[in-house]
């Protein structure tokens, strides 16, 4: 038998999300859709068989720090458990090293396969955070396209959302220039 699947919202600056979890730990993040209705669509085709529930102490916790983060306070989501069950083995890894990428911080795909000791899977890399089910908390919205550039974003809204939360993070994007 499957273990239970639960989901919660919760409103955040930038929209109402859903987090999705299990015995293990979380299993989703949904940020928002053009309305909440779109959101729980999507959240659906994600994970049919999860139902509305109360949070857990641990997904409450979770809660506050990504609601503290997306209210611009450069808040770390590394602590919070992820349910990586049926991730491929590959996309585990990545989304390892980008849960590394502090708040207000980014990395190019390049850099980030480099990191693993993979140079030149750039673009693996860039397939795996686009099948990323925890938004945020693996944070794919810090990892750029070469020279800065903004690259993809799978969640609602594209590179638009993706901009928004690096503006959030007052994270530094493009070709701006740094202290290093």
């Amino acid at each position: 038998m499957a273990a239970a699947t639960h989901y919660a919202w919760f409103d955040t600056p930038i929209g109402a999300c859903a987090i999705v979890w299990g015995e293990a730990g979380v299993r989703g993040l949904m940020l928002p859709g053009a309305d909440r209705a779109r959101t729980l669509a999507s959240l659906r085709r994600r994970h049919p068989q999860a139902c509305e529930a109360a949070p857990t102490a641990a997904i409450a916790t979770a809660i506050i720090r990504l609601q503290a983060l997306l209210d611009g306070q450069p808040e770390g989501l590394e602590e919070i458990a992820l349910d990586m069950d049926g991730v491929p083995e590959f996309h585990r890894r990545v989304y390892e090293a980008a849960r590394r990428i502090g708040p207000g911080r980014t990395c190019t795909y390049g850099e980030l396969a480099e990191a693993l000791g993979e140079p030149g899977a750039a673009r693996s890399v860039g397939q795996a955070l686009g099948a990323n089910p925890f938004a945020i908390i693996v944070p794919c919205h810090r990892v750029l396209a070469a020279g800065g550039r903004s690259g993809g974003f799978s969640a609602p809204g594209g590179v638009d959302t993706k901009r928004r939360l690096l503006e959030i993070e007052r994270a530094r994007i493009g070709n701006e220039p740094t202290l290093f």
